[in-house]
């Protein structure tokens, strides 16, 4: 087990207003090697549940985290995929309490198709699935899942969920040029999307550091065009300003380092979140990290990222 859960924020989220983030996963311990991840490639992939952090170690951080804030969620999302820590269902509950704030999940999906996972995601407010492609090949192409994981058995998975699930489903599409933005593959994706029947559907476009160099967002017309097609609203994950309070305890080492472990971003980027500190300062903390070895920098957009060292791109 791990040691240690990651409890942060609350953090500002498009979807979930002032998010407090619940990570009971390892860095990049998923079932999924898709190709525009932001914290590089999974290596090695696993379809394993365990209980890689103790349940309830995240409960009591959780529980201690709301005596000093009413966030607007409470989110399970990992650096990773979250539902494979074995004994998500209980946390949820222990966590969910009447008159509290409700509690949303962010997960890949894949293994709705299990229904132990499919019961456990049923005690959460709202749950935020991945749907990137509408047919076996691009599946393959985009998510590059675990060979034990097919588009047929991932499809039938989400739609169980729906039939039993009486919770929000708001899912969450990643368009990238060329692959899944065509006439084709949108109206496959709107197919599936008609099976599932996810009460909000949003679109985004890679913009923070993908794991593949060539991944790029759609055209604007391409983007329009999803958006009518798949009746959904369109974002972009850039980003956010306005997180200093998550990081008021932390050292500026420490903050830099926890700030790329979940989304990657440039010097400026990172001086903006950290705004209430010395530009200079961070600065030096980044350079100071850089030489220990601790982070390193990715080029993705004509821009360098900063990522943690463990990470791995292509």
């Amino acid at each position: 087990m791990k040691s240690s859960a990651s409890v942060f924020g609350p953090v500002p989220s498009r979807r979930l207003g002032q998010s407090l983030g619940v990570d009971p996963i390892p860095f990049k311990t998923c079932n999924w090697n898709c190709v525009y991840c932001q914290l590089g490639r999974t290596f090695p992939m696993s379809l394993a549940r365990a209980e890689y952090t103790p349940a309830e170690e995240i409960v009591a951080q959780t529980h201690r985290a709301l005596e000093t804030c009413t966030p607007d969620f409470i989110t399970f999302i990992g650096s990773g995929e979250p539902t494979l820590h074995a004994r998500l269902g209980w946390m949820i509950r222990q966590v969910r309490r009447e008159q509290g704030p409700p509690v949303a999940v962010v997960t890949n999906g894949s293994l709705l198709r299990m229904p132990e996972v499919r019961d456990e995601l049923l005690a959460a407010d709202v749950v935020l699935p991945s749907l990137d492609a509408g047919s076996e090949r691009l599946y393959r192409q985009i998510n590059r899942p675990h060979r034990d994981l097919d588009f047929p058995g991932f499809l039938a998975g989400m739609e169980a969920f729906r039939n039993k699930y009486p919770g929000q489903i708001w899912m969450e599409v990643m368009l990238i040029r060329g692959l899944n933005d065509h006439e084709e593959a949108l109206r496959d994706l709107a197919s599936a999307l008609a099976r599932i029947r996810p009460d909000e559907v949003h679109i985004n476009v890679p913009v923070r550091p993908p794991d593949e160099p060539w991944v790029r967002p759609p055209t604007p017309e391409r983007l329009e065009r999803a958006r009518i097609l798949l009746g959904a609203t369109v974002s972009a994950s850039s980003p956010g300003v306005g997180e200093e309070g998550t990081f008021q305890k932390l050292t500026t080492p420490e903050a830099v380092v926890s700030i790329v472990q979940r989304h990657p971003m440039t010097l400026s980027q990172i001086q903006a979140v950290l705004h209430g500190r010395p530009q200079d300062d961070v600065r030096q903390a980044v350079e100071d990290l850089r030489g220990s070895g601790r982070v390193t920098s990715v080029e993705r957009f004509g821009q360098s990222f900063l990522v943690v060292a463990e990470a791995r791109f292509s």
